[in-house]
């Protein structure tokens, strides 16, 4: 069987499923694969990176405080907070399982996101629902 090409992983993550074929190779120029071993970390709580990660297999654990308030996994993604409001990463990121995941800078994302407006309503709900989710706690 044929590896699945980028944009055909892309097309697979719910923020992605409106795009275009042209759209979605257009953003899978910008994407950098990366695998990722058990136990890796992805971001730190505090820290300044700004890129954004799009799970495409394997879990990890988003850790706010050392404990755990919730599990990323294929099709989900994270870093758009840090991305959408240029601030430190409010949680920690922990590869729990062996991991694939598509890397995209804040740059070249914010790029994208200007010609492609119809998806700061997904990002934004979701970061919106991320806070909440750090100010109440783990479910």
């Amino acid at each position: 069987m044929a590896a699945q090409s980028v944009e055909d992983r892309l097309a697979t993550v719910p923020l992605f499923e409106t795009l275009s074929k042209k759209h979605l190779r257009a953003l899978a120029r910008l994407v950098t694969p990366v695998d990722l071993a058990a136990g890796r970390e992805l971001m730190r709580e505090g820290a300044t990176e700004r890129e954004f990660f799009v799970v495409i297999s394997g879990e990890a654990q988003i850790l706010r405080g050392g404990e755990v308030i919730a599990v990323r996994g294929p099709g989900d993604f994270f870093g758009e907070i840090a991305l959408l409001l240029d601030r430190p990463r409010t949680a920690s990121v922990i590869a729990s399982t062996d991991m694939s995941v598509e890397v995209i800078e804040r740059q070249d994302f914010k790029g994208f996101l200007s010609e492609h407006p119809e998806l700061y309503e997904p990002l934004l709900a979701a970061a919106a629902e991320r806070v909440a989710q750090l100010e109440d706690g783990p479910a």
